[in-house]
């Protein structure tokens, strides 16, 4: 094929072509302060307000419960440090995001309670394990679907447990809005986190969820924006992106998964054939879009770098360094060795893909594999 396919959409995805016109719109005539008391600054603060009305009734919350923030990181960080400066205990899982990862083991370093929580070869969370170590916890953080392998989480679950403990519980929601029905008021949730340009919205926008009542202490502090919690001046036009993103991909989901899914499971039926092959996280509990293989013998970097020079963008979930060859936590999480870590490919799919971009791939891959065996110092 001669145009780029991209495979790439769990890392971010288009820009939607409506959300910039709305962008455009907005930063043009409603350029205003939001803080500022004349017209101009009133016609931007009635733009976020509605804005946060929109985004709160198709995530399920009320308006006041949505925070904006700038991204799915800045989120994770005001949650988890919020919460936990004046508590002790956190309980999340050995797979969160990094923005989870290393923000919970930076409370470690300065002396909170931290565990991390096992999961199982398909990538859920080990329930038993929680639910024995949940005595004194303040704050439970468990992403709703993983970033890497796709699975899902039982956040229903987790949630009818706080029935027996008394813990906020906070979700790492950005590879799942857009993608799964989210109502955070059913799903008993305190705190979750969002990013726009997971869903075709802009860059550098992001959510925070954080129910009536919670009380957070400020991760920036400044001018008292957003009722007090996040100081800095609001950046309108994204917000406007990131409310008519989400509006654009909730219209769609139903539809647009059902394709991804039917393109998701041709190329998890192809690559299986791939002698040596192994499907990384849960058969059915997964995300529609995404496709995660490791290919015994392969080294990641060298799959991805081939399938690039083909015009296919994907990713591989071995992130190794030339210095230590460490490979994906994820990975390592659910017990792959490294021979079989390292040979990790990820393929996320988006609302831009075509089943005949599938069908290139699938043709192209079991190739490139091959050709990289028969070089590999790895024996079969």
């Amino acid at each position: 094929m001669n145009k780029k396919i991209y495979f790439d959409n769990a890392a971010t995805t288009k820009t939607d072509e409506k959300v910039l016109m709305e962008m455009n719109r907005v930063a043009l005539e409603n350029y205003g302060n939001a803080s500022s008391l004349h017209s101009m600054g009133q016609q931007a603060l009635e733009e976020m307000e509605k804005a946060r009305e929109t985004i709160g009734k198709l995530l399920g919350a009320k308006a006041k419960e949505i925070y904006f923030t700038s991204g799915g990181s800045e989120s994770d960080n005001f949650a988890l440090k919020g919460i936990m400066n004046s508590k002790n205990k956190l309980i999340t899982t050995k797979i969160e995001h990094p923005a989870v990862l290393r923000t919970a083991e930076y409370l470690k370093e300065k002396g909170k309670n931290v565990l991390f929580n096992s999961v199982d070869e398909k990538g859920i969370i080990k329930l038993d394990e929680l639910e024995k170590n949940l005595d004194k916890t303040d704050l439970v953080s468990v992403m709703h679907a993983n970033n890497e392998i796709g699975s899902i989480q039982p956040l229903k679950e987790i949630a009818e447990l706080k029935e027996k403990k008394d813990f906020l519980f906070h979700s790492d929601m950005v590879q799942t809005a857009g993608k799964i029905k989210i109502n955070l008021n059913k799903m008993n949730l305190d705190l979750a986190s969002f990013s726009g340009h997971k869903f075709y919205g802009p860059k550098g926008t992001g959510i925070l969820y954080i129910r009536e009542g919670v009380d957070l202490i400020p991760l920036i502090h400044g001018g008292g924006q957003e009722r007090k919690k996040r100081s800095g001046t609001e950046n309108i036009p994204g917000i406007a992106g990131i409310a008519k993103a989400l509006e654009l991909a909730e219209k769609s989901r139903e539809e647009e998964m059902n394709k991804q899914e039917k393109m998701r499971d041709k190329l998890i039926k192809s690559l299986s054939e791939i002698n040596k092959s192994k499907l990384n996280g849960h058969e059915k509990l997964r995300l529609a879009n995404n496709v995660n293989f490791s290919f015994f013998g392969v080294e990641g970097e060298s799959l991805i770098t081939l399938l690039d020079f083909e015009g296919i963008q994907v990713s591989t979930g071995s992130a190794c360094s030339s210095k230590n060859l460490k490979i994906s936590h994820v990975l390592e999480a659910i017990g792959l060795s490294h021979v079989w870590a390292h040979g990790s490919l990820r393929i996320s799919l988006g609302k831009n893909n075509s089943v005949k971009e599938v069908d290139f791939a699938i043709k192209k891959i079991p190739e490139i594999v091959e050709g990289l065996r028969k070089i590999s110092p790895v024996k079969f």
